[in-house]
């Protein structure tokens, strides 16, 4: 067992734990928190990871005073009534063998939203402004401070009378502890300001108060930026000399190393990095950490594949290794590995939307590969098929692959038919755009499971009526897509009209001044302007709504903005497409209906969403009772959500 990692398959001793493997869960939030409290669903969203083999898991963060409010889900451990919850969370991973660990937390001045809609007050060192959430907090007093202080140490005790085996305290992206050790953001001249002595108590004071409300033998670490990678940030060197410090006193059983900071909009990309970030690319962060710590030393950042962590901890680099978005994509993923069925891993392709995405939207986490994420207790368990079908399924994109592996697994007799020579869709678009190459493996993973799973798979077959009748199908589920949207445009003088597809899958567009115009606001868009500005054309990318990407994750529309501006892309918010001749594009700017053109103009690329392909979803007449349309063929979304309707296509079989 473990032959392929055996650096990844040895145990770890963390203080007086042992953990069976060197792969962990970091904390995370996943908005399975009612009240405050430890909910069934993130009890069971846990334990399937610890069924899956994982060594550790860390809770997401747990408040430790009422200030730390952050958002209206976070989870909460001021009084004693949060310790039945994290007990039953506890027993379910220890029941599988895995760890537990806490995180103690305050956003200090980091704060996102409120209960009841009104701006409260943040606390933090001083009253240094956020960038990014446009907060300013007040300077904490000292008697502020030891409230604070005191509620690490409390909520350390509650979390060890639950049977967690330890917690760590969090002091990464620019979070209270960080602001307290930041000069540019700690501006005091008290015994918490004024040197590096003074701005290093607030952490030192804390982790004391854990230790000593905790007792011996509980696991204390640090969660902490090796660099905050922002311009006001912590520096790596600032943090070495914090780490080294709280080692030398011996305060910590292990440092967790991350990369980046909330407080901004470059830095807060790196919470969780996107495909366009290298994978591992924290790990020499973690490795200036270790060598200035005795303690043993975790590491998160893009760490997707188990090679890439056994690489880390070979090289040492680290002595674990946090693979929190792979563990979302695939629970099973540290058994897969250690048994080597690595061909079975369903890898992550850090797209971002529906983990780190939905909390930041306020919704439960899950996945758009794996929409099982989040909704455990109810599709853990899929019921016992009565008879089994013969199952018809017409598309070879995401919502037909996930139909067909969830059908086949569950017994059924599965064909799957695509008219093109390839399944995947508009992924094997997406995949051809800059930074986006990782977006195919949803795909590699969607089939193969499928594949596994038993379904039959034929390509370059195009389904009609004809052939439904001949296949005599039980159930049919059609996801046959959809298509680029045309609108009507008062066109003059032949001008050079593109779809988006048309210019990822090579057409030639002519040289000089290049118009996309983006209705969604989505990766297409702002994708196909990268794409043409490095081909060198000018590129002015048009959108209907407030800004370009205004409805990807915040951390995709960030390293994707960058890359615009890079390219030296135009973007003109606000505006619709209205027409165009040979050289000028017509728009119309949504707020003002003001005309707006746009001159010297060469093409123009239409991003301008999808219509559905209806024709076989119009035979339900036909078929009565055996047709279910999944996917954009019902009304053109994303990925996730024609994965998530094939799932519940084949669950209802």
């Amino acid at each position: 067992m473990g032959s392929k990692f055996p650096h990844l398959s040895s145990p770890l001793r963390i203080g007086g734990v042992t953990l069976k493997n060197r792969i962990l869960s970091s904390g995370h939030d996943t908005v399975l928190v009612q009240d405050g409290r430890v909910t069934d669903e993130l009890v069971a969203y846990h334990e399937a990871r610890a069924a899956g083999g994982v060594g550790l898991i860390v809770v997401q963060v747990g408040g430790v005073h009422e200030t730390a409010r952050y958002t209206t889900h976070v989870l909460m451990a001021t009084d004693d009534e949060c310790i039945a919850g994290y007990r039953r969370l506890a027993q379910a991973a220890h029941r599988h063998g895995a760890r537990v660990f806490g995180q103690l937390f305050h956003p200090g001045r980091e704060i996102l939203e409120s209960r009841d809609g009104s701006a409260p007050v943040a606390w933090a060192p001083s009253a240094t402004p956020s960038e990014r959430f446009h907060v300013m907090p007040r300077a904490m007093s000292p008697e502020e401070i030891r409230e604070v202080v005191d509620g690490y140490g409390a909520a350390a005790r509650r979390l060890r009378e639950a049977g967690l085996d330890g917690v760590e305290v969090v002091a990464s992206h620019g979070y209270l502890p960080a602001q307290f050790l930041n000069p540019l953001v700690n501006v005091r001249n008290d015994r918490y300001g004024g040197s590096d002595e003074n701005r290093l108590r607030f952490l030192h004071e804390a982790l004391c108060s854990v230790r000593a409300q905790a007792g011996d033998g509980f696991v204390v670490g640090l969660r902490i930026s090796g660099d905050e990678l922002s311009h006001d940030g912590l520096t790596t060197a600032r943090v070495l000399e914090t780490t080294a410090r709280l080692d030398a006193d011996g305060l910590l059983d292990y440092v967790s190393v991350c990369a980046g900071s909330s407080a901004t909009l470059s830095g807060s990309l790196h919470i969780a990095p996107p495909m366009s970030q290298p994978a591992g690319y924290t790990a020499p962060l973690a490795a200036e950490v270790r060598g200035t710590v005795r303690v043993p030393v975790m590491v998160a950042g893009r760490i997707n594949q188990p090679q890439e962590a056994e690489q880390i901890v070979a090289q040492g680099w680290a002595d674990a290794c946090a693979m929190t978005r792979a563990l979302i994509c695939d629970p099973e993923m540290p058994d897969k590995a250690l048994q080597d069925r690595t061909e079975e891993i369903r890898a992550c392709i850090g797209c971002n939307q529906a983990c780190i995405g939905h909390f930041q939207r306020g919704y439960p986490i899950s996945c758009i590969q794996h929409p099982e994420t989040g909704r455990e207790r109810r599709f853990a368990v899929l019921p016992p098929i009565v008879r089994r079908k013969r199952v018809l399924i017409v598309g070879g994109g995401p919502a037909g692959l996930k139909a067909a592996a969830v059908a086949a697994e569950r017994g059924h007799e599965v064909t799957l038919h695509e008219a093109a020579r390839r399944v995947g869709g508009q992924v094997l678009l997406a995949e051809r755009l800059p930074g986006r190459a990782e977006f195919g493996g949803a795909i590699t993973n969607l089939e193969g499971e499928a594949r596994r799973a038993g379904a039959r798979i034929v390509t370059g077959s195009r389904v009609d009526a004809a052939l439904l009748r001949a296949a005599e199908p039980d159930a049919v589920v059609v996801a046959t897509g959809a298509v680029p949207r045309r609108p009507a445009l008062e066109l003059a003088d032949d001008p050079v009209v593109l779809d988006a597809w048309d210019v990822v899958r090579g057409a030639e567009t002519p040289r000089g001044r290049i118009v996309v115009a983006d209705w969604r606001g989505d990766w297409i868009g702002l994708g196909v302007a990268v794409l043409l500005a490095r081909q060198g054309r000018r590129v002015v990318l048009c959108v209907t709504g407030f800004g370009a990407g205004e409805h990807l994750q915040q951390y995709v529309r960030a390293a994707m903005l960058g890359d615009a501006v890079r390219a030296k892309v135009q973007i003109v918010p606000n505006v619709r497409l209205y027409g165009a001749d040979s050289d000028t594009v017509y728009l119309q700017h949504t707020l003002t209906e003001e005309p707006v053109l746009v001159e010297d103009v060469s093409g123009v690329v239409l991003a301008q969403g999808h219509d559905p392909v209806t024709e076989l979803t119009d035979l339900a007449d036909a078929l009565p009772g055996r047709i279910t349309a999944i996917g954009d063929c019902v009304s053109p979304r994303t990925v996730e959500e024609a994965v998530l309707e094939g799932l519940t296509a084949a669950a209802a079989l």
